[in-house]
């Protein structure tokens, strides 16, 4: 049984209805926080979620939202409020990619990444700090104000060709995570990033689904296996838990070594 380290906790996790942020969502539940799945299109992915972790003895709701969407975001945060009354944890997890070659990338595929993954993390942390500051530090709950986990990618460090705008997105995020975290560490509002590196999630599918596919994969990552959604999980309870409370402003790669230069192993 896990360790209820979020006890009393309230928890926001974007995108949950699927992959990591599903992962994500049922591992903040386990360990005690009430939970917040947000979605954007599967309503029925996000009723699972919360479904079990209800079934694990917690608490949870889903809240539809469009999290490029400034109405949307500041609709999610009210219903957030009006079941839990406050929140203590978010995790800006809602991405996506739009892959194009960098000559044929429409203008629209660079703003619906860009407006997911960069402008939905700002919208939610900026809702997200306004309640912590409003609140202050309730010792009961946490050591801390409030913690954000912004869920970055190795491609904050790695560039990638043919997804000029998932990895400028994801550059951005490392950016906005540490200069929120800068500017907020006076509150005690603590903000981190976890940086993915190949997880088995429907996004990267053909990436692992096949022994092929898996073999080329694992040439990038020494530790030799593809990460499944529930090691994301429980990196995110541990930068969520005061167990962490000295982190401040980094990036937590959950990679198996993904950013290690694996093809300078065997020389350079």
């Amino acid at each position: 049984m896990a360790e209820k380290v979020l006890e009393g906790q309230v928890a926001l996790v974007t995108g949950g209805s699927s992959g990591i942020g599903a992962a994500v969502s049922k591992a903040l539940g386990a360990a005690g926080a009430k939970v917040v799945v947000n979605y954007s299109r599967s309503v029925k992915g996000a009723q699972e979620v919360v479904e079990e972790i209800k079934a694990g003895g917690g608490e949870a709701i889903p809240v539809q939202a469009d999290v490029s969407q400034e109405d949307q975001v500041l609709a999610m945060f009210q219903q957030t409020y009006d079941a839990y009354e406050t929140i203590d944890i978010l995790v800006n997890n809602a991405g996506l990619q739009k892959d194009s070659s960098f000559v044929d990338m429409t203008l629209e595929q660079w703003n619906k990444v860009i407006g997911v993954n960069l402008t939905g993390q700002f919208l939610c942390a900026r809702e997200a700090v306004k309640e912590f500051i409003r609140r202050g530090v309730v010792p009961e709950r946490s050591i801390a104000a409030g913690k954000i986990i912004c869920m970055s990618s190795v491609h904050e460090i790695i560039p990638w060709a043919g997804h000029c705008n998932y990895a400028a997105s994801k550059g951005g995020v490392m950016l906005l995570m540490k200069s929120m975290a800068q500017e907020l560490a006076p509150y005690k509002i603590r903000i981190n990033s976890i940086g993915p590196g190949a997880i088995k999630t429907p996004i990267n599918r053909p990436a692992w689904e096949t022994p092929e596919a898996e073999q080329e994969l694992l040439k990038l990552i020494p530790y030799k296996r593809v990460g499944e959604p529930e090691d994301i999980g429980k990196a995110a309870v541990w930068l969520a838990s005061d167990r962490s409370d000295y982190v401040q402003g980094v990036t937590l790669f959950v990679d198996g070594g993904m950013t290690l230069y694996p093809e300078f192993a065997s020389g350079g």
